[in-house]
């Protein structure tokens, strides 16, 4: 992975810091001008979206019904190190006289606009822009207009997928606007492999053209530097192993008395010590290499000291990364299709519907479930001082407690799955009454 950072932006602007002034001294090549680019038609792109059915996670009389269901822009959970990921697949974009570009950008700041309090990862695959569905230049410069410090300040990296001379292009044409913090975000990533460093690749619906042209780049290296797979084999478990281990083996093996993984008690236990007053818990992202390195101790079967780490965005990263490497979701591939579909159940019965659901969770899953639902009540409790609403704390771990059992995540699934872990949360105390 290379990192181009647009640093040296002073010197380009003659001193300037005004960044209007320097959009509208931006010189806008004309369509026509397009660099040329990866000539592929886009035929491809539309088998891409009519292989996923053409579905759109907005219902027909929606206003950004004919943006979503080209499905451009998808939420995949979260990143390796607990931050939202946003993923843009240009590949998707039909033909200029087939897309509206502005309401693109609308439906771009309105999706965006359910993650922005949070920290958050932007991957961009690039391949399959070309000539016929490239956006113009005025409408890169109106976009970044139109993205101001709310969605600039808590994206932690931008990762562009595949680049070519174009996009490279374009970044230099951007530099004088871009500054100088966010300019050392953009990343670039020449290879799928290559993103499993930041995210679980399973868990991205990456179209099909992007992994054909990924492969084909891959077969034209020499054998010696052509890049691992993109998701490489499983190392079996070390013996003291606490991530990526089965609730039912955790049980016998790193569970307290009551059948809590010690992972799950000992970040719970000190989040509610510390951390219920913290404003945006559950928001942030924590120190990269930290995060690796208390994984790395729990699977090592080292004692972790959350009161001595003294961090509280650290421990709720460490639960989100436990919950999310599960083999299988907390609320299991049983229940998937019941909870994706849990809209069609009636406000009155929902309480009901959703006990009689759970009792089909192992008893394991069910005891950890509950212990962290009424853990997430007490943060809620403290909305007004950490601002996590039952519906923030379901944007947050809906993810993290049900995917499918392909592992992708889409818009037209976190919805409902966000939904349902709030309605969850609401009737909490009905649920779990004993």
């Amino acid at each position: 992975m290379s990192s181009d950072l647009l640093v040296d932006l002073h010197d380009d602007l003659g001193g300037d810091d005004s960044p209007s002034a320097a959009l509208d001294q931006l010189k806008l090549v004309q369509d026509k001008q397009w660099l040329p680019d990866d000539p592929v038609s886009l035929s491809k792109s539309a088998s891409d979206i009519k292989s996923l059915g053409g579905t759109s996670h907005l219902p027909w009389d929606d206003p950004f019904y004919d943006i979503a269901r080209h499905q451009i822009v998808e939420v995949a959970g979260d990143d390796n190190f607990g931050r939202k990921v946003i993923v843009f697949n240009a590949c998707r974009m039909p033909p200029h006289h087939q897309l509206d570009h502005h309401k693109l950008l609308m439906y771009l700041k309105q999706t965006l606009d359910k993650y922005v309090e949070s920290d958050y990862t932007l991957i961009y695959f690039h391949h399959g822009l070309t000539s016929e569905n490239k956006p113009s230049l005025s409408w890169l410069r109106d976009a970044y207009r139109e993205f101001d410090r709310k969605y600039k300040k808590n994206i932690k990296a931008l990762y562009i997928v595949h680049p070519t001379m174009f996009i490279r292009t374009i970044l230099i044409l951007f530099k004088p606007i871009i500054s100088f913090k966010f300019g050392r975000k953009i990343n670039y990533i020449n290879y799928l492999s290559e993103l499993e460093e930041i995210v679980k690749c399973d868990q991205l619906v990456i179209p099909n053209r992007v992994r054909e042209y990924d492969d084909k780049i891959r077969l034209s290296l020499k054998p010696s530097v052509v890049p691992g797979p993109i998701s490489p084999p499983h190392s079996p478990p070390l013996p003291s192993q606490q991530f990526g281990v089965p609730l039912s083996a955790l049980r016998h093996s790193a569970a307290d008395s009551e059948g809590i993984p010690l992972v799950m008690r000992a970040t719970i236990e000190f989040l509610q010590e510390n951390g219920l007053k913290t404003e945006g818990i559950f928001r942030r992202s924590a120190n990269v290499s930290l995060v690796k390195e208390i994984k790395q101790k729990y699977n090592s079967g080292e004692e972790v000291n959350f009161s001595q780490l003294d961090d509280v965005h650290l421990a709720a990263v460490i639960l989100k990364m436990f919950l999310r490497e599960l083999p299988e979701p907390l609320l299991t591939y049983q229940l998937y299709n019941d909870i994706v579909n849990f809209h069609n159940v009636d406000t009155e019965s929902q309480a009901e519907r959703i006990r009689n659901m759970l009792t089909s969770l192992p008893e394991e899953n069910y005891t950890s479930l509950r212990f962290l639902i009424q853990f997430l009540a007490q943060v809620s409790a403290e909305s007004e001082v950490n601002k996590m609403t039952n519906a923030n704390l379901a944007v947050v771990f809906g993810p993290n407690l049900l995917w499918g059992q392909d592992a992708s995540m889409t818009l037209s699934a976190i919805g409902p799955i966000n939904n349902f872990t709030r309605i969850l949360l609401d009737l909490h105390q009905e649920v779990f009454t004993q």
